[in-house]
C-alpha cells in the first residue's frame, strides 16, 4: 500500500493543452460535501420527535451526530472509485481501491492498493479527493447543523418501511464543502439516509454544473455511506461521472479481539 503522499512525487501528465486539462483537473471535487462529519451517525433509539416541529427534529439529528462522535472511535474500509470523462474531444476513465482508516481525534488516512486508467483523472481528480477528505475530515467544517444551514421541512414519505422526513438545506455559509439540496432522515434513528444537492459554490469555473446523490445503509449500530453517484458538466462541453462503492466495514481495531457486534459488513457490498 502507498499513502496519498506520494502524490507530489508524481510526474505530470502531458498531451493535453492547457484547456483541456485546467478542466479535467478541478473535476467532481463537490463529492466531498457528503463525507465529512455525517460519515457515521450512530443508530441509537430515540424517542419519537412530531414532525409538526422540524425545529426537534433537526436538533435530534444533530444529537445523535454527536452521539456518533462520542461513541465512533475506529473503522475501517475499502473502497471503490470509478471515474469516466467524456468531452473535450476525448474519452478516459480511471479505476482506483483506497483503503481508509478513521482513529477518533486524528481523523482519516487513505491507503491506495490499486490504481488502473487516465493518469490525468487519477492524479488531479481522485487522489485531490482523498486529500481534501483526509484533511476535512480533521477539521471538520462541514458539518450538517443549523450553524452551517437552514432547515426548511417539506414533507413526511415512507420507504422501504421507514418514515423519513425531508428537508431542503440551504447553506448560511460560504464553503466549498457545503451543499445545497435535500436530505432524508430517519425518523427512529435521527440520521440521514439519503442526500439529493448540487454544491453551494461551484468548484471551479470549469465546472457548470454538479449534481450528487449520496445514499447511507445501516451497518449494526451505524449509519455508514454506502453509494455516491456525482455528475459534472464541464462547460465547454463534456461530462465527468464519478461513482464511489463504499465496500464492507469493520469497526474493530486490529489488535483488538473481534466480537459479534463489533464488526459488521455490508453483505449489499460486493468483495473487492
Amino acid at each position: 500500500m502507498q499513502a496519498i503522499e506520494r502524490l507530489s512525487a508524481r510526474s505530470k501528465c502531458r498531451g493535453l493543452d492547457m484547456r483541456k486539462q485546467s478542466a479535467l483537473t478541478f473535476l467532481p471535487i463537490a463529492i466531498l460535501i457528503l463525507t465529512p462529519n455525517a460519515l457515521c451517525t450512530h443508530a441509537q433509539s430515540a424517542q419519537s420527535s412530531n414532525a409538526s416541529d422540524p425545529t426537534e427534529i433537526v436538533w435530534r439529528m444533530v444529537a445523535q451526530n454527536q452521539t456518533r462522535a462520542q461513541q465512533l472511535n475506529y473503522f475501517t474500509s475499502q473502497r471503490h472509485y470509478h471515474i469516466e470523462f467524456h468531452g473535450l474531444g476525448r474519452s478516459m476513465s480511471a479505476d482506483m481501491h483506497a483503503q481508509v482508516i478513521y482513529t477518533a481525534g486524528s481523523g482519516k488516512t487513505f491507503h491506495v492498493i490499486d490504481e488502473s486508467g487516465s493518469h490525468l483523472l487519477l492524479n488531479h481528480v481522485l487522489m485531490k479527493l482523498l486529500e481534501t477528505e483526509q484533511e476535512d475530515s480533521r477539521q471538520q467544517k462541514a458539518a450538517l447543523t443549523p450553524f452551517n444551514y437552514n432547515f426548511t421541512f417539506d414533507t413526511q414519505t415512507n420507504e422501504d418501511g421507514r418514515l423519513l422526513y425531508v428537508f431542503s438545506v440551504e447553506p448560511k455559509v460560504k464553503n466549498k464543502l457545503l451543499y445545497r439540496g435535500k436530505i432524508w432522515i430517519d425518523a427512529n434513528d435521527f440520521a440521514v439516509v439519503r442526500v439529493e444537492a448540487e454544491p453551494a459554490e461551484n468548484p471551479s469555473w470549469w465546472i457548470k454544473s454538479t449534481q450528487i446523490h449520496h445514499r447511507y445503509e445501516k451497518i449494526g449500530e451505524f449509519w455508514v455511506p454506502q453509494t455516491n453517484r456525482s455528475e459534472s458538466k464541464v462547460r465547454f462541453g463534456g461530462t465527468a461521472l464519478l461513482t464511489i462503492d463504499y465496500g464492507s466495514y469493520a469497526f474493530a481495531k486490529p489488535d483488538a479481539p473481534p466480537t459479534e457486534s463489533s464488526i459488521a459488513s455490508s453483505e449489499s457490498s460486493p468483495p473487492l
